[in-house]
């Protein structure tokens, strides 16, 4: 009875216990329900889910003439979903009607599996109700284009369960052609050229969407929960491609013949200071050249093309004319326990000032600055500062080199000082530097602020134009510009650049600069120098102006700025000047080619300016959009009508007027290619979904 009892009670007790811990679990339960439930999901949630960027597609780069410098191009990674309702319904009914047709295709397209291995690949993630099958990546547009028309994807993603994801990779079109100017990306850093300048402009504003992780780690987008990016907009740009590659070729040319070390070369516009071409190249360890830096912006002792600025300086002071004479000594001049020596020796010992700079006579230079200035530097550096020569260039590019001009209260400076700047050494200034002096004695006196872009535009509609910027009116009189423009015409006549442009059939100002070099790699004893030539062409009409700069290899044969940087000089202007010839000639001729059979679409406004322009006859319409055809030398144009409630065709339209045409309906343009539109990914006479997103491929 004992036993009896003593079992029951452990029964009880055990009973009890149970009880109590089920009350406890039944608490506990509900206070993670109730109380704590909000706190754990979204921790569970946190751990499953998650929100991502998603990055703007960024802004085009463009040529002066549109032709794309810079482009982001558009890749697809592609996956499918099989557990989407289309598929699944009806017992899988729509996908087994169609995986043969699928598989053939995607086999055909990809070229990487057989029709067969595709089909046993897909039908078994279908039996496994994949939700996110990586069926590939990287797709170009070409291939996402042709996919989005196979059978069952061509349905939609939520019948097919075929779904994108757009990355954008960066494309320099034309390779390295001022490609440092342009900018350089790596790993989505745009950190050097127009790329990073422009970057906040370019690269638009990210969107963010929430995926889900399921298993082996992929992400699965969640539908519905997409913030779309804003994409960047594009710049065009004031680079001439034709000029930009006539210069590179003319600079590589030169130090591959000379084994030089860098170089740039810079072509300006006279009256704007557009920057239509810069070219930098260095020498890499293998031989070859690449554009590894931006030699147009970096500062060196430029030698004797910085003899003009002292020349201004005592013109415009009215110290000398031209023609003053000034005694050279045979062309040594010993100046305190400095000696001064001329590189080439000048025709007499007596010459003008005009002969001076003709001959590049240091002597000269240096006896004018010196002697009428030692007293009153602040007065001869005062034209450093009227010729921004003291601060950065201000070109839309970050530019991170400081021009560097002596003072009288710096503790190197010397009564020899003077002397020294008189013909290019003790001072630091960039090559762009030089040519904008050099440019503002071709523009008469007006200093121009050089710059790189000239729009801003938003789906190739200019949103922001950016106006030509004078720096300086008038950084002398025009008596004192005529008479530098004088000397300068008479280096190329007469003096040490003669030899190079004698055979010119127009007119060039320039001057010769050569230069020793110290630049912290190379002392004055290793035998570096620094070739220059800058001027402007033609010398009567002034259109262009460039620089060419060359560092030499130590003890190279050939170093004289004459010899190595005026024929590089030559040759881009030798170009230029039959370009703009050619097209001289070909704008006073008649229309006479006979245009039958041509067509274009356009806005009528435009197409009617144009003919009017060229003098074309046309019949009229009322149309905002129209075809034309010319036949012979007459234009007729046949009316396009475009509704508001149906998707335009847009084939044969240009890029612009595509754009216009299709935003009036209210669809939004993603732009691939240039030239005329030849695909469109929404077929026309489709009913408009607002903000519905088309893409145009251009040929």
């Amino acid at each position: 009875m004992d036993i009896k009892k003593d079992i029951l009670w452990r029964v009880y007790l055990c009973f009890i216990a149970l009880v109590v811990m089920g009350f406890m679990v039944m608490g506990k339960v509900a206070q993670l329900q109730l109380v704590d439930g909000t706190k754990w999901r979204a921790m569970g949630d946190s751990l499953y889910r998650t929100t991502e960027k998603r990055p703007a597609e960024r802004g085009t780069i463009y040529s002066d003439n549109n032709e794309m410098l810079s482009s982001s191009i558009p890749f697809f990674d592609v996956h499918i979903d099989f557990r989407a309702d289309g598929l699944r319904a009806k017992n899988g009914k729509l996908f087994y009607e169609n995986i043969d047709s699928l598989s053939y295709y995607i086999s055909n397209l990809l070229q990487d599996k057989s029709k067969k291995e595709y089909k046993q690949m897909l039908t078994q993630a279908y039996k496994n109700k994949e939700p996110y099958f990586e069926l590939k990546k990287h797709l170009s547009y070409q291939q996402y284009y042709q996919l989005r028309n196979f059978p069952l994807v061509k349905l939609g993603k939520f019948k097919s369960g075929f779904l994108e994801e757009v990355t954008d990779e960066r494309l320099n079109p034309f390779g390295l052609l001022a490609n440092r100017t342009i900018g350089l990306s790596r790993d989505g850093i745009h950190n050097v050229g127009l790329e990073q300048y422009y970057d906040s402009i370019l690269k638009g504003q990210s969107g963010e969407r929430a995926v889900q992780f399921i298993a082996g780690g992929a992400r699965v987008p969640i539908n519905g929960s997409e913030i779309e990016p804003v994409n960047g907009n594009d710049i065009k740009t004031t680079i001439n491609v034709h000029i930009q590659d006539i210069a590179q070729n003319a600079l590589l040319k030169m130090m591959q013949q000379n084994q030089a070390l860098t170089g740039t070369a810079i072509v300006m516009e006279v009256a704007t200071g557009q920057v239509k071409a810069i070219a930098n190249l260095g020498v890499q360890p293998n031989g070859n050249y690449y554009e590894d830096n931006n030699y147009a912006l970096v500062p060196s002792e430029p030698g004797s093309t910085i003899k003009i600025v002292g020349l201004l300086a005592a013109l415009e002071d009215g110290i000398i004319t031209i023609n003053s004479t000034v005694d050279i000594n045979g062309g040594v001049w010993v100046y305190g326990d400095r000696r001064i020596e001329d590189a080439e020796r000048s025709p007499r010992n007596t010459l003008t000032y005009k002969e001076a700079i003709e001959h590049s006579s240091n002597v000269a230079m240096a006896k004018l600055t010196a002697l009428n200035y030692n007293k009153q530097p602040k007065e001869y550096l005062k034209y450093y500062g009227i010729l921004k020569l003291n601060s950065k260039s201000g070109i839309d590019l970050t530019d991170p080199y400081i021009p560097y001009i002596k003072n009288p209260k710096q503790p190197s400076w010397s009564n020899q000082t003077l002397a020294s700047m008189g013909f290019g050494y003790e001072l630091r200034i960039s090559p762009l530097q030089t040519l904008m002096v050099y440019n503002a004695i071709a523009n008469n006196g007006v200093l121009m602020k050089p710059y790189l872009v000239t729009d801003v535009l938003l789906n190739g509609t200019t949103i922001q134009h950016i106006q030509p910027t004078v720096l300086n009116a008038k950084v002398c009189s025009k008596q004192t510009v005529l008479q530098l423009q004088e000397c300068l015409t008479a280096v190329c006549t007469g003096g040490t650049a003669k030899e190079v442009f004698d055979s010119t059939t127009y007119q060039v100002a320039g001057k010769t600069g050569t230069a020793h070099v110290s630049d912290g790699t190379y002392t004055y004893n290793d035998g570096v120098y620094q070739s220059s030539f800058v001027g402007y062409f033609p010398a009567d009409k002034p259109r262009y102006s460039c620089i060419v700069v060359i560092k030499n290899k130590p003890k190279a044969l050939q170093y004289f700025g004459g010899k190595v940087a005026a024929p590089v000089f030559k040759e881009i202007a030798d170009r230029l000047m039959t370009i703009s010839t050619n097209a001289f000639n070909a704008n006073n001729k008649k229309l006479s080619k006979d245009l039958t059979n041509t067509k274009y679409k356009a806005l009528t406004n435009n197409i009617t300016t144009i003919n009017k322009a060229l003098y074309i006859p046309q019949n009229n319409t009322n149309q905002a959009y129209t075809s034309i055809t010319y036949s012979n030398t007459n234009a007729v144009l046949t009316p396009i009508t475009i509704s508001v409630k149906l998707i335009p065709n847009v084939i044969g339209f240009g890029a612009k007027d595509a754009i216009y045409a299709l935003e009036q309906v209210g669809v939004q343009v993603k732009l691939l290619g240039k030239g005329k539109v030849t695909i469109q990914s929404i077929p026309p006479g489709v009913p408009v979904i607002k903000n519905n997103i088309i893409s145009i491929t251009l040929n």
